[in-house]
């Protein structure tokens, strides 16, 4: 049942992370930055891909729908191993880079829509 779309997931992930990697060495820091996240960018648009060209039947779109339904679980496990209190302390950096990330992400979203929004037929 689930086992279907794990390949594209899994190809997916080992992308992101090795990217994770080789961004962290590119920014000085001895950790994966954005793996993770860079892993799902990709299975969202592999998957929509496959689904709009065909070559991804529905038992992998249901697998790769439970896997997204997970993702978030995962990744609150994943966060909690993460010293915040340590980054706070470590200076305004953490804080400024949070409160940056959040206003371009809101800023992006009408430029966005405007760009890739669905035309209304009248």
């Amino acid at each position: 049942m689930a086992i279907y779309g794990v390949a594209l997931l899994a190809a997916c992930y080992i992308v992101g992370i090795f990217l994770g990697d080789v961004f962290g060495a590119l920014v000085g820091v001895k950790a994966n930055v954005g793996g993770v996240g860079f892993a799902m960018l990709f299975l969202i648009l592999l998957s929509n891909k496959g689904i709009d060209e065909g070559w991804l039947d529905s038992k992998a779109q249901s697998g790769i729908a439970f896997w997204s339904a997970m993702y978030i679980p995962i990744v609150v496990a994943m966060s909690s191993i993460q010293n915040v209190v340590a980054a706070l302390k470590g200076g305004p950096l953490a804080i400024g880079s949070g409160v940056v990330g959040v206003a371009v992400a809101f800023a992006l979203v009408p430029v966005i829509g405007k760009l890739f929004g669905k035309k209304e037929v009248k």
